[in-house]
């Protein structure tokens, strides 16, 4: 299988989903002269509960409008949910019918469940009984990684971060390779919770990871040892004569924060500062806001609203605000999730210049629905949204100042992130940036 890599995970256009459904070919080949239609009982039967189904279903949806129990608008969705219903029975009779082999209505039914939540957005997954019993009994502590941060996008597991020193790091991996499938397992079958429950595993325990990377067409399988691997220390230097604090956030956690605050009371007094958030990760978004909230002494610094989630608004507290001094907020594409979340509520709010790269796009609220069979839905019930009304998940953060691949469309894989010997051009700019700011 080959495979065009896209420039980053961030180039879809917003809002545009993915959807493959595969089907599963089960039993022999029939050797025929001509084409043999083979119903089977089971099939029928499930279009018979189906439709009797349906009809009651609509039969009591039409006694309570006729009693006015009912609104014109549930009327309409009724209508509506009927009409795919009836196009979903149609389908599922020509592939019965017409497909080269009869095929396993339970998987055929399963993937058009998968593709149906991942048509909502990257993060909605359905979770086959099996999948939530694995998913419900996870060990919580005791397990590692290969280092690696991932998300689905485009249908795959597409690597977001990779943690320095990590056996990902060490076998070059890179932040937009697509993992196509672990231990064997495609990823684009699978949800994104099942993909990073099998990434897991118990110390010096191996996993095999079929990699499909820029500069290649063919997938690489590579054989990694999961290892414990320490986040990177807070990242600190002073510039420009030691005018200039630069602190490079990592991995964000509440520890981080709480290290970040103390170096700002310690060591920003009377210094600008420049808050590094490129490659930082973290899907608990309200360490974002408590970031942010260091910096910003006034102003709405998020919302989050969703169908049946009331809009809650999150206000700059003034007495958590540790400086007013000049600040600039580096992103790129590996930034995810809480550093983006505080990357836009200092960038809408003027505090700061964003400069840098697009984010990632990761910020939703989901739950857990469980159903009567076992199984289960991971559900987007909300979406959180930048202080400018722009939600995190469908558009990211653009920065205010591009520089890197984001500004330069003829290099697809520029890496603007500081390396040894390499010019940190996003540093660069912020720096600039700063010297036309009074302290």
């Amino acid at each position: 299988m080959h495979f065009i890599r896209p420039r980053g995970p961030s180039d879809a256009a917003p809002g545009t989903a993915w959807v493959m459904i595969r089907l599963r070919v089960c039993g022999p080949v029939l050797q025929t002269a001509a084409p043999v239609v083979c119903v089977s009982r089971f099939f029928q039967r499930s279009v018979l509960v189906l439709s009797i189904a349906i009809g009651l279903a609509l039969a009591s949806g039409f006694f309570l409008s006729s009693f006015g129990l009912t609104s014109v608008r549930a009327s309409g969705q009724q209508d509506g949910a009927y009409r795919q219903i009836h196009v979903y029975g149609d389908v599922l009779k020509k592939i019965q019918t017409d497909y080269v082999t009869e095929p396993n209505i339970n998987d055929v039914t399963t993937g058009a469940l998968h593709g149906l939540l991942e048509s909502l957005d990257a993060d909605s997954s359905y979770l086959t009984p099996a999948e939530y019993k694995i998913y419900k009994n996870r060990p919580t502590t005791g397990m590692v990684q290969v280092g690696i941060t991932v998300a689905k996008r485009m249908g795959y597991a597409i690597i977001v971060n990779i943690v320095p020193g990590s056996p990902a790091d060490k076998e070059h991996l890179v932040e937009g390779d697509i993992i196509e499938s672990i231990d064997g397992q495609s990823t684009r079958e699978l949800a994104p919770a099942v993909i990073r429950l099998l990434l897991e595993g118990k110390p010096n325990s191996t996993v095999v990871l079929s990699v499909v990377r820029a500069s290649k067409s063919d997938p690489d399988k590579i054989t990694m040892t999961r290892v414990a691997t320490p986040a990177p220390e807070l990242g600190e230097q002073q510039l420009e004569n030691a005018t200039v604090l630069d602190l490079k956030a990592g991995a964000l956690t509440a520890a981080r924060v709480d290290e970040i605050a103390a170096k700002i009371k310690a060591d920003g007094k009377g210094r600008k500062i420049v808050l590094d958030l490129r490659d930082s990760v973290s899907d608990d978004l309200q360490l974002g806001l408590r970031l942010a909230n260091l910096f910003l002494k006034q102003g709405t610094m998020a919302t989050v609203q969703g169908q049946k989630v009331p809009l809650q608004t999150f206000t700059a507290d003034p007495t958590k605000c540790l400086t007013d001094a000049p600040l600039e907020v580096l992103v790129n594409r590996g930034t995810y999730g809480a550093a983006e979340l505080a990357a836009a509520a200092l960038g809408d709010n003027k505090r700061a210049d964003v400069v840098g790269e697009r984010t990632f796009g990761e910020g939703a609220m989901q739950k857990t629905i469980e159903l009567a069979d076992g199984s289960a839905l991971l559900l987007t019930v909300a979406k959180y949204q930048t202080p400018g009304g722009k939600k995190i998940e469908d558009e990211a953060v653009v920065p205010s100042v591009v520089v890197g691949a984001s500004a330069n469309s003829d290099d697809e894989d520029e890496d603007d992130t500081a390396k040894p010997g390499k010019k940190d051009d996003t540093l660069a700019k912020a720096l600039e940036l700063l010297k036309a700011k009074s302290a």
